[in-house]
């Protein structure tokens, strides 16, 4: 499942240089994930790192893109070789 950041980002700018898939940019209000690019960081650590610097706690799982860890691991072997 890809992540989501919700409107309370404050756009704090900690999550997007932490995304090792670049799957986060600037949205036109808030910092937004391309589900095409996130993989939770399946393939690079342990945990998402945005998740981790997220001072405010507002990326979350996002619903609408349910993904199997074995999917995400694939996506990530598409996206890096």
């Amino acid at each position: 499942m890809a992540l989501i950041i919700e409107a309370s980002c404050i756009n704090c700018d900690m999550c997007d240089p932490e995304c090792p898939n670049q799957a986060i940019s600037l949205g036109d209000e808030i910092y937004e994930i391309d589900p095409t690019k996130c993989t939770e960081c399946i393939g690079h650590y342990d945990k998402p790192t945005c998740i981790s610097v997220c001072p405010i706690d507002c990326i979350k799982k996002d619903p609408k893109h349910q993904e199997s860890e074995a999917q995400l691991l694939e996506k990530f072997m598409r996206m890096h070789g």
